[in-house]
């Protein structure tokens, strides 16, 4: 039996891509569900989280709900969700976000209040009248949501910080790498322990190694990486994720093709696409 089932809703990375040449893939920015038996963990609220609640409300029948909300950082195409998600405004839901890349100079309340507050968004947050509470803690640091679901975590290399994810639950587990930069060649020693052994490895693959140079900075990976990535740490799985906003479904095609042939289990994600774990 399946421990925990993963479903895309936000796949691209920096910025939304509507249109019909990105329809297949999908245009909305980073925002994955893990269910762990009926434990509601969700990775990112970009665009993605929008069309997440609205499912959520449907199967719930309009009746609250209770998640976690794992942010690798708080760049916009990260956070621009939080405001549409339709169950935070329904009294009874509990809904707990975390980050662990801001201590000691920013909290996540504090940060996302901004983002909620006037003039960016009217009525701001005073509107959610969920239980909505805003955590910190340190990459590095496990986080138990739940006694039967441990997250473990490590920082990233990302410009303002990032933090990666490690999900175990049921003798599944999900690691969650988005918006890092490789040295190089070098395996990055925190990315390896947060992918061994898993059954899924979900990472950064913004960039052709070609394109690389050019956005070197930029806190973003390749799909060519990622492969080496997943190899080194045994991941069964590697889904090609955060896609740049400019590459076309068809160009996404070709890049998932090469990358399944280099290493088989190897997939480009999609929104709407569902897998469970272990397989």
């Amino acid at each position: 039996m399946a421990a925990m089932r993963v479903r895309f809703w936000g796949v691209r990375g920096s910025a939304t891509a509507p249109g019909a040449a990105t329809a297949r893939y999908g245009g909305h920015t980073a925002c994955v569900e893990v269910r762990c038996g009926d434990r509601l963990v969700i990775l990112d609220a970009g665009s993605g989280l929008r069309p997440l609640g609205l499912s959520l409300m449907a199967e719930a029948d309009g009746r609250p709900i209770a998640a976690d909300i794992f942010l690798t950082h708080c760049h916009l195409d990260h956070v621009w969700g939080l405001p549409y998600f339709r169950p935070a405004y329904l009294p009874g839901t509990r809904l707990r976000v975390w980050a662990g890349h801001l201590l000691p100079d920013w909290t996540l309340a504090g940060v996302i209040g901004r983002l909620l507050g006037e003039p960016l968004f009217p009525g701001g947050g005073a509107l959610f009248r969920g239980d909505v509470a805003f955590l910190d803690f340190r990459c590095g640091e496990d986080v138990s949501p739940y006694p039967d679901v441990t997250v473990r975590t490590d920082a990233l290399r990302h410009p303002g910080g990032g933090c990666g994810y490690r999900i175990e639950h049921g003798g599944a587990v999900l690691a969650y790498v988005t918006d890092t930069e490789h040295d190089g060649e070098t395996l990055d020693p925190a990315v390896l322990r947060l992918a061994e052994n898993a059954d899924l490895m979900i990472y950064d693959c913004t960039y052709t190694e070609a394109e690389y140079p050019s956005h070197i900075g930029r806190g973003h990976s390749t799909w060519q990486h990622g492969v080496r990535l997943a190899a080194a740490a045994g991941a069964k799985k590697l889904a090609l994720f955060h896609h740049e906003p400019a590459r076309d479904d068809d160009a996404l095609d070709a890049i998932a093709a090469e990358a399944a042939a280099r290493r088989p289990g190897t997939f480009a994600a999609a929104e709407g696409l569902s897998l469970t774990l272990p397989e």
